[in-house]
């Protein structure tokens, strides 16, 4: 359970942005406070890859609008460490969407509202699906909330959401060996907490056959 092992920094860590070359290093809850900031640095051109690290959720409001800076400009994503939920749907909106290298156990964290079947794993994370990972768990406020955003009330779908929390969804795993990167793919409930080793492992979820990874 060596994939299931991630380091957990203080969760109530605001967004930090940091300039490497043409990369742009976002970690820390995406609560709001650096969008204007992230937007700017996207707009200049000079950004070629989104890189999130350890980001351990935040708003609905917040990840839309990363995620839309994001597809407007047209840049990569890339994951190194944890990205979970709101960070989650950032991620997904680049142009590419990768894994970084090095000796780190990297996950992203895709939150879902019940347990999906293998048909709705095939299609839930591609094309303009991948731009609706949020739509179920629109926040009731704006505080920034533990790798997670808050399920909104709706009728239709009371009951899975009611059933919602945080650490729930769907957890991609690469974890690098001897022989190359293991993956391996999760269904949190979310009672596991952060111990991901309790999660349902989940046959037939190659996360780049789903879309989520990008060659």
């Amino acid at each position: 359970m060596v994939a299931l092992s991630f380091a957990v920094p203080p969760a109530s860590s605001a967004a930090e942005l940091e300039l490497q070359g043409s990369r742009l290093v976002v970690s820390g809850m995406l609560d709001g406070t650096m969008i204007k900031e992230f937007t700017e640095q996207l707009g200049s051109g000079t950004i070629s890859t989104v890189v999130f690290e350890d980001s351990f959720g935040g708003t609905a409001e917040a990840a839309g609008a990363f995620a839309d800076a994001i597809r407007a400009s047209g840049v990569q994503t890339e994951v190194r460490g944890q990205c979970m939920a709101a960070c989650a749907y950032a991620f997904l909106a680049g142009r590419t969407h990768r894994f970084g290298y090095g000796l780190q156990v990297n996950g992203v964290l895709l939150p879902v509202a019940q347990r999906p079947t293998a048909a709705e794993l095939a299609v839930r994370w591609r094309g303009d699906d991948a731009h609706k990972t949020l739509s179920d768990f629109m926040p009731t406020s704006a505080k920034p909330v533990e790798a997670s955003v808050p399920p909104a009330k709706d009728n239709a779908r009371d009951g899975a959401r009611d059933n919602w929390q945080p650490d729930h969804g769907v957890l991609f795993t690469a974890s690098p060996t001897l022989f190359g990167r293991v993956y391996n793919t999760y269904y949190c409930d979310g009672t596991q907490g952060r111990d991901f080793s309790k999660c349902e492992r989940l046959a037939d979820a190659d996360p780049y056959k789903l879309g989520v990874l990008t060659p």
